[in-house]
């Protein structure tokens, strides 16, 4: 890529940014907590472009994520916290300093050294007091849950296969069905959560990604029961007016007719 071209073009966008912010009422208004839900949407777009492998959306979303990495810098600068450029030297600088494999004079044989590495830097020379620290509380709860079995995988806290965490599984299930007996609705909440967090860690083992997997299933009931939704149409029906027996057959038409295209 041309860096002069790129210069311009982003130099372009700051000001675009600049322009907005003193000249439109509504950009005017906005800051750091009125963006706030508006860049997490921004981003579950672009996570919908990438499941898809949509590049035009992807290349969309992206576009709008990096006016929203603007915008907070913008407003950063106004209220004299940081810069534009403080955002991207805070970067570079951190990227150079987790990659002394590639900048500085460690060896690494493979990713699990990277990863290890990186931890070591950010507890040893950057003061972080838990190496769950940098685990986002906001962070939805599946995705968190991956990201906390990561980091303490990191540090050796691991179990050695798959089948040890498959053992943990049915030991979880097991647990929950004695709370769902002893009727305590807290315990069995928190028996359900812990069957979530060991099924989370087998997919980590099985190399899937859970969040992912779940979402491929949520898409594939919505086409299905859409399905049956037009299947009732066709004969003039509704599914409240349908039996459980009626439905069920409704969907395993819907399930052999999109097996092949899920």
């Amino acid at each position: 890529m041309n860096n002069n071209i790129l210069s311009e073009k982003f130099l372009r966008l700051v000001q675009i940014m600049d322009e907005l912010r003193a000249q439109c009422p509504w950009d005017k208004k906005q800051t750091i907590h009125t963006l706030r839900t508006m860049t997490i949407e921004e981003t579950y777009e672009l996570a919908d472009a990438i499941d898809k492998e949509n590049w035009q959306e992807i290349k969309e979303e992206l576009g709008d994520l990096m006016l929203h990495l603007l915008f907070y810098s913008k407003i950063g600068s106004e209220q004299t916290h940081f810069s534009f450029v403080d955002v991207l030297e805070t970067i570079t600088e951190k990227m150079i300093k987790r990659h002394p494999h590639i900048y500085g004079n460690v060896v690494v044989e493979n990713e699990a050294d990277v990863k290890r590495n990186w931890q070591k830097i950010k507890l040893e020379k950057e003061g972080k007091k838990s190496v769950l620290s940098g685990v986002p509380a906001a962070l939805p709860s599946i995705a968190k849950a991956a990201r906390i079995q990561e980091k303490a995988k990191q540090v050796g806290f691991e179990w050695e296969n798959k089948t040890q965490v498959w053992e943990k599984v049915e030991e979880e299930l097991n647990e929950l069905k004695q709370a769902e007996n002893t009727g305590n609705a807290q315990e069995t909440e928190e028996e359900f959560g812990d069957v979530f967090f060991s099924l989370i860690n087998y997919a980590r083992f099985l190399n899937i990604d859970a969040d992912a997997a779940l979402e491929k299933c949520n898409r594939k009931f919505i086409k299905r029961f859409q399905l049956m939704e037009t299947y009732a149409g066709d004969n003039n029906q509704s599914l409240t007016e349908m039996s459980l027996d009626e439905m069920d057959e409704l969907w395993n038409k819907a399930k052999a007719q999109t097996r092949n295209k899920d």
